[in-house]
Protein backbone atom coordinates (compact mmCIF):
# COMPACT_ATOMS: atom_id res chain seq x y z
CA UNK A 1 0.00 0.00 0.00
CA UNK A 2 2.78 2.52 0.70
CA UNK A 3 5.64 3.24 -1.66
CA UNK A 4 8.61 1.86 -1.28
CA UNK A 5 7.63 -1.23 0.25
CA UNK A 6 7.03 -4.67 -0.13
CA UNK A 7 6.10 -7.46 1.83
CA UNK A 8 8.06 -10.42 3.23
CA UNK A 9 6.15 -11.52 6.23
CA UNK A 10 3.54 -9.96 8.26
CA UNK A 11 3.48 -9.20 12.07
CA UNK A 12 1.40 -11.79 14.16
CA UNK A 13 -2.34 -10.38 14.59
CA UNK A 14 -1.54 -7.63 12.20
CA UNK A 15 -4.74 -6.33 10.52
CA UNK A 16 -5.60 -6.23 6.80
CA UNK A 17 -3.84 -2.78 5.28
CA UNK A 18 -7.37 -2.51 2.94
CA UNK A 19 -9.45 -0.42 5.85
CA UNK A 20 -7.21 1.65 7.64
CA UNK A 21 -8.27 2.90 11.28
CA UNK A 22 -6.96 6.33 12.29
CA UNK A 23 -5.07 6.86 15.33
CA UNK A 24 -3.38 3.23 15.38
CA UNK A 25 0.02 1.78 14.53
CA UNK A 26 1.75 0.55 11.19
CA UNK A 27 4.94 -1.58 10.93
CA UNK A 28 7.75 -1.25 8.21
CA UNK A 29 10.87 -3.23 8.47
CA UNK A 30 14.06 -1.65 7.20
CA UNK A 31 16.33 -4.39 5.63
CA UNK A 32 19.79 -2.43 6.71
CA UNK A 33 23.35 -3.06 7.65
CA UNK A 34 25.85 -1.12 5.60
CA UNK A 35 27.49 0.58 8.37
CA UNK A 36 28.03 -2.23 10.62
CA UNK A 37 31.09 -2.48 12.59
CA UNK A 38 31.45 -5.71 13.88
CA UNK A 39 28.92 -8.39 13.59
CA UNK A 40 26.72 -7.79 10.30
CA UNK A 41 23.50 -9.76 9.79
CA UNK A 42 20.79 -7.02 11.54
CA UNK A 43 19.80 -6.59 7.37
CA UNK A 44 18.03 -10.12 8.24
CA UNK A 45 15.88 -9.04 11.11
CA UNK A 46 12.86 -7.59 10.34
CA UNK A 47 12.30 -11.37 8.75
CA UNK A 48 12.87 -13.50 11.54
CA UNK A 49 11.49 -11.01 13.88
CA UNK A 50 8.15 -11.21 11.89
CA UNK A 51 8.41 -14.90 12.38
CA UNK A 52 8.86 -15.15 16.03
CA UNK A 53 5.88 -13.15 16.13
CA UNK A 54 3.89 -16.67 15.93
CA UNK A 55 4.95 -17.86 18.82
CA UNK A 56 3.01 -16.12 21.19
CA UNK A 57 -0.84 -16.38 22.10
CA UNK A 58 -2.62 -13.13 21.77
CA UNK A 59 -3.82 -13.23 25.66
CA UNK A 60 0.07 -11.74 27.24
CA UNK A 61 -0.23 -13.31 30.38
CA UNK A 62 2.86 -11.03 31.66
CA UNK A 63 0.25 -7.96 31.36
CA UNK A 64 -2.81 -10.18 32.02
CA UNK A 65 -4.25 -8.59 28.55
CA UNK A 66 -5.64 -9.61 25.59
CA UNK A 67 -3.68 -7.75 22.57
CA UNK A 68 -6.48 -5.51 21.27
CA UNK A 69 -4.43 -2.87 19.55
CA UNK A 70 -5.16 -2.25 15.79
CA UNK A 71 -1.91 -2.47 13.60
CA UNK A 72 -1.06 -2.70 10.31
CA UNK A 73 2.34 -3.88 8.71
CA UNK A 74 3.11 -2.76 5.71
CA UNK A 75 6.07 -5.03 5.15
CA UNK A 76 9.78 -3.61 4.18
CA UNK A 77 11.39 -0.61 2.67
CA UNK A 78 12.92 -0.82 -0.69
CA UNK A 79 16.84 0.38 0.80
CA UNK A 80 19.83 1.12 -1.08
CA UNK A 81 22.31 -1.08 0.18
CA UNK A 82 25.75 1.35 0.89
CA UNK A 83 24.39 4.24 1.36
CA UNK A 84 23.06 5.03 4.18
CA UNK A 85 21.74 8.71 3.94
CA UNK A 86 19.47 8.06 0.90
CA UNK A 87 18.10 4.46 2.96
CA UNK A 88 17.41 7.32 6.40
CA UNK A 89 15.57 9.13 3.06
CA UNK A 90 13.41 6.96 2.25
CA UNK A 91 12.59 5.79 5.60
CA UNK A 92 11.67 9.68 6.51
CA UNK A 93 8.98 9.51 3.52
CA UNK A 94 7.85 6.20 3.80
CA UNK A 95 6.66 7.90 8.21
CA UNK A 96 5.92 10.31 6.46
CA UNK A 97 3.30 8.47 4.31
CA UNK A 98 2.14 6.41 7.75
CA UNK A 99 1.72 9.92 9.18
CA UNK A 100 -0.81 11.46 6.19
CA UNK A 101 -2.78 8.22 7.06
CA UNK A 102 -2.84 9.25 10.75
CA UNK A 103 -1.07 6.06 11.58
CA UNK A 104 2.50 5.60 14.61
CA UNK A 105 5.19 4.16 12.90
CA UNK A 106 6.99 1.20 14.54
CA UNK A 107 10.02 0.38 12.73
CA UNK A 108 11.91 -3.36 12.71
CA UNK A 109 15.35 -3.15 11.88
CA UNK A 110 18.12 -3.27 10.39
CA UNK A 111 20.74 -1.52 12.04
CA UNK A 112 20.30 1.79 14.34
CA UNK A 113 20.99 3.94 12.01
CA UNK A 114 17.41 3.56 10.45
CA UNK A 115 16.14 5.33 13.70
CA UNK A 116 17.04 8.85 11.90
CA UNK A 117 14.51 8.51 9.01
CA UNK A 118 11.56 8.14 11.43
CA UNK A 119 12.67 10.31 13.98
CA UNK A 120 12.80 13.02 11.12
CA UNK A 121 9.34 12.78 9.77
CA UNK A 122 7.94 12.44 13.80
CA UNK A 123 10.38 15.92 14.57
CA UNK A 124 8.82 17.83 11.80
CA UNK A 125 5.14 16.86 12.96
CA UNK A 126 5.26 17.32 16.58
CA UNK A 127 8.38 19.22 17.07
CA UNK A 128 10.20 18.67 20.52
CA UNK A 129 10.46 14.69 21.19
CA UNK A 130 11.64 13.42 24.19
CA UNK A 131 13.73 10.18 22.74
CA UNK A 132 13.89 6.75 25.25
CA UNK A 133 17.03 5.17 24.05
CA UNK A 134 17.63 1.67 25.49
CA UNK A 135 20.81 0.60 24.40
CA UNK A 136 24.50 -0.46 25.43
CA UNK A 137 25.62 2.29 24.01
CA UNK A 138 25.58 5.85 23.34
CA UNK A 139 25.48 6.04 20.23
CA UNK A 140 26.47 10.00 20.32
CA UNK A 141 29.97 9.92 17.85
CA UNK A 142 29.43 13.41 15.69
CA UNK A 143 31.19 10.97 13.08
CA UNK A 144 32.09 7.28 13.02
CA UNK A 145 35.04 6.32 10.42
CA UNK A 146 34.41 9.42 8.59
CA UNK A 147 30.48 8.98 8.19
CA UNK A 148 27.99 11.55 9.52
CA UNK A 149 25.26 8.58 8.99
CA UNK A 150 26.14 5.72 11.18
CA UNK A 151 24.81 3.05 13.61
CA UNK A 152 27.49 5.00 16.09
CA UNK A 153 26.11 8.68 15.21
CA UNK A 154 22.28 8.24 15.08
CA UNK A 155 21.66 9.46 18.85
CA UNK A 156 23.79 12.50 17.74
CA UNK A 157 22.07 13.05 14.63
CA UNK A 158 18.48 12.51 16.76
CA UNK A 159 20.10 14.98 19.38
CA UNK A 160 20.73 17.64 16.34
CA UNK A 161 16.89 17.60 15.36
CA UNK A 162 16.01 18.98 19.14
CA UNK A 163 15.24 16.34 21.09
CA UNK A 164 15.65 14.87 24.45
CA UNK A 165 17.35 11.94 25.24
CA UNK A 166 17.13 9.63 27.96
CA UNK A 167 19.47 6.84 27.57
CA UNK A 168 18.88 3.62 29.38
CA UNK A 169 21.14 0.46 29.86
CA UNK A 170 24.57 2.16 28.63
CA UNK A 171 27.53 0.35 29.63
CA UNK A 172 30.02 1.27 26.70
CA UNK A 173 31.29 4.44 25.37
CA UNK A 174 34.01 7.05 24.05
CA UNK A 175 35.59 9.80 26.22
CA UNK A 176 34.41 12.52 23.69
CA UNK A 177 30.57 10.91 23.93
CA UNK A 178 30.95 11.14 27.86
CA UNK A 179 32.12 15.08 27.21
CA UNK A 180 29.43 15.39 25.00
CA UNK A 181 26.87 14.20 27.62
CA UNK A 182 28.26 16.54 30.41
CA UNK A 183 28.18 19.78 27.74
CA UNK A 184 24.46 19.53 27.43
CA UNK A 185 21.76 19.93 29.01
CA UNK A 186 18.99 17.68 27.64
CA UNK A 187 20.08 14.10 27.90
CA UNK A 188 19.57 12.36 31.12
CA UNK A 189 21.51 8.80 31.49
CA UNK A 190 20.70 5.13 33.89
CA UNK A 191 23.05 3.29 33.30
CA UNK A 192 22.58 -0.33 33.46
CA UNK A 193 23.89 -0.50 37.18
CA UNK A 194 20.75 2.02 37.32
CA UNK A 195 18.45 0.01 35.95
CA UNK A 196 19.32 -3.47 38.20
CA UNK A 197 19.50 -1.36 41.30
CA UNK A 198 17.35 1.95 41.19
CA UNK A 199 14.60 0.67 39.19
CA UNK A 200 11.98 2.73 41.19
CA UNK A 201 13.79 6.17 40.34
CA UNK A 202 13.62 5.03 36.47
CA UNK A 203 10.25 4.64 36.88
CA UNK A 204 9.62 7.55 39.03
CA UNK A 205 11.92 9.78 36.20
CA UNK A 206 9.57 7.86 33.25
CA UNK A 207 6.18 8.76 34.57
CA UNK A 208 7.30 12.34 35.10
CA UNK A 209 7.68 12.97 31.11
CA UNK A 210 5.63 15.64 29.28
CA UNK A 211 4.90 15.23 25.89
CA UNK A 212 5.23 12.88 22.59
CA UNK A 213 7.29 9.94 23.36
CA UNK A 214 9.49 7.98 21.21
CA UNK A 215 10.81 4.35 21.92
CA UNK A 216 13.98 3.09 20.07
CA UNK A 217 15.24 -0.10 21.61
CA UNK A 218 18.52 -1.70 20.54
CA UNK A 219 18.92 -5.42 21.37
CA UNK A 220 22.17 -4.98 22.78
CA UNK A 221 20.51 -3.28 25.79
CA UNK A 222 19.37 -6.77 26.46
CA UNK A 223 22.22 -9.35 28.53
CA UNK A 224 23.46 -11.35 25.72
CA UNK A 225 22.76 -14.27 27.92
CA UNK A 226 19.38 -13.32 26.48
CA UNK A 227 19.76 -12.00 23.06
CA UNK A 228 23.57 -12.75 21.75
CA UNK A 229 22.45 -12.18 18.02
CA UNK A 230 23.40 -8.54 17.80
CA UNK A 231 25.63 -5.83 16.03
CA UNK A 232 27.80 -5.06 19.13
CA UNK A 233 26.70 -7.41 22.18
CA UNK A 234 28.30 -6.18 25.59
CA UNK A 235 27.90 -8.17 28.78
CA UNK A 236 26.19 -6.63 31.82
CA UNK A 237 22.84 -6.12 30.15
CA UNK A 238 18.93 -5.40 30.99
CA UNK A 239 16.90 -8.84 32.12
CA UNK A 240 13.64 -9.23 30.04
CA UNK A 241 11.65 -8.42 33.01
CA UNK A 242 13.25 -5.00 33.61
CA UNK A 243 12.34 -4.85 29.89
CA UNK A 244 8.98 -5.07 30.75
CA UNK A 245 8.62 -2.44 33.93
CA UNK A 246 10.43 0.09 31.40
CA UNK A 247 7.67 -0.84 28.68
CA UNK A 248 4.59 -0.56 31.03
CA UNK A 249 5.76 2.36 32.52
CA UNK A 250 5.90 4.06 29.33
CA UNK A 251 2.87 2.75 27.87
CA UNK A 252 0.88 5.23 30.11
CA UNK A 253 2.74 8.23 27.77
CA UNK A 254 1.65 10.32 24.45
CA UNK A 255 4.14 7.77 22.41
CA UNK A 256 4.25 8.03 19.20
CA UNK A 257 6.65 5.84 17.68
CA UNK A 258 8.39 2.74 18.66
CA UNK A 259 11.37 0.76 16.87
CA UNK A 260 12.94 -1.84 17.63
CA UNK A 261 16.70 -2.82 16.05
CA UNK A 262 20.05 -4.27 15.68
CA UNK A 263 18.60 -8.19 15.69
CA UNK A 264 21.46 -9.47 13.90
CA UNK A 265 20.15 -13.45 12.71
CA UNK A 266 20.02 -15.72 9.67
CA UNK A 267 18.28 -18.41 11.90
CA UNK A 268 14.59 -18.93 12.26
CA UNK A 269 13.97 -18.99 15.84
CA UNK A 270 17.00 -17.28 16.88
CA UNK A 271 16.86 -16.63 20.80
CA UNK A 272 17.66 -12.74 19.92
CA UNK A 273 14.44 -12.96 17.23
CA UNK A 274 12.36 -14.03 19.95
CA UNK A 275 13.21 -11.42 22.57
CA UNK A 276 12.60 -8.87 20.06
CA UNK A 277 9.30 -9.95 18.94
CA UNK A 278 8.51 -10.17 22.30
CA UNK A 279 9.02 -6.57 22.92
CA UNK A 280 7.31 -5.58 20.03
CA UNK A 281 4.10 -7.75 21.32
CA UNK A 282 4.70 -6.52 25.09
CA UNK A 283 4.62 -2.78 23.73
CA UNK A 284 1.10 -3.98 21.09
CA UNK A 285 -0.58 -5.20 24.01
CA UNK A 286 0.27 -2.56 26.55
CA UNK A 287 -0.30 0.57 24.25
CA UNK A 288 -4.19 1.65 23.83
Amino acid sequence: MLLNTYEPWKFAFSSENEDIKENSFGIIGVPFDSTVSYHSGSRLGPIVVREASFGFEKYNTIFNKELSTTFYDFGDVNVIPGNCEKTCQIVEDTVNEMLDLNLKPIIIGGEHSVSIGSLKALSEKYGKLTVVHLDAHRDLAFEFIGEKYSHATVMRRVHELGADLVQIGIRSSSADEEEFVKSTYNIQTFKNKDVHKHMDALEYYLTNIEGPVYISIDMDVVDPAFAPSVGNPTPGGLFISEMETILETLSHKDIVGFDVVETASNKLGDSTAVVASKLIYDFLTLIE
